[in-house]
């Protein structure tokens, strides 16, 4: 992998905030194993590192991921390996940050690049973005916890709707659904997110992370559905379906 795929920025000496920005934008983005690997040290990093206050994730213009690398993802579901892939660490390592984390979202948001916006506490998301699940679509299933946050956060109906049926969500139904936080215009994305991470980054660190726990509860409950996720995510990955579901895909 270039380390250019993954630009992470900061913490700045007075900022406290921490950058992890998407930056494979030939490929809309789309996250790759070694991606996932620099992720996790990058999260385990702000867990630990007290100069770190608040987590940001950006995209590039119009894209802020298209998921998995498909070709990636391909030939891991092939190797028939028992090794879970690296963006299960991600997601569990997601669930398990303890500082507040913000994400700027503009275009594209497929797959992970949905389900990563439940575990951040504010999401911005340009007019223009359009989240969208196709797990059933590929012959598999929801993922990082989405099948328990996302019912809770929109209710049944529009969680079914996102994660089984495949509908794509636009900003405003995201904003209407309790997805995202706010709907800017793309040109204002990074600047109001950033803005947001500045005031949350400037408040006395110990309430606030007082207050995101009473908020979020405990990570036990997210990693136990990710494990029952990640079972049937595996057992469908090396299904005869899914390898129809993504041949097909692949010659598209």
């Amino acid at each position: 992998m270039q380390d250019n795929h993954i630009l992470v920025e900061g913490p700045e000496d007075t900022s406290g905030i921490l950058i992890i920005r998407f930056n494979r934008p030939e490929k809309k983005n789309a996250i790759t194993q070694a991606m996932y690997r620099r992720m996790v040290k990058t999260l385990n990093f702000a867990n630990e590192d007290d100069s770190v206050r608040v987590v940001v994730f950006l995209g590039t213009e119009g894209c802020f991921s298209a998921g998995n690398d498909m070709a990636d993802f391909l030939n891991y579901g092939m190797a028939q390996t028992s090794e879970p892939p690296a963006g299960f660490e991600f997601i569990k390592a997601l669930a398990d940050v303890k500082k507040p984390m913000v994400s700027g979202v503009d275009g594209l948001a497929i797959g992970i690049g949905t389900t990563l916006n439940l575990h951040c506490d504010m999401t911005i998301a340009s007019s223009r973005t359009q989240f969208k699940t196709p797990f059933v679509d590929l012959a598999l299933v929801p993922e990082a916890a989405s099948s328990l946050l996302a019912p809770r956060v929109m209710g049944h109906q529009r969680a079914f709707a996102l994660l089984a049926a495949g509908e794509g969500f636009s900003a405003k139904q995201a904003l209407e659904a309790g997805l995202i936080w706010k709907m800017t215009e793309p040109e204002n994305v990074e600047a109001e997110s950033l803005e947001i991470a500045r005031k949350l980054a400037s408040k006395p660190p110990r309430a606030l992370r007082i207050a995101r726990d009473l908020l979020r509860g405990s990570p036990v409950e997210k990693l136990q559905r990710m494990d029952e996720e990640f079972a049937h995510f595996s057992a469908q990955l090396k299904s005869a379906e899914a390898r129809a579901a993504f041949e097909a895909f692949m010659r598209r």
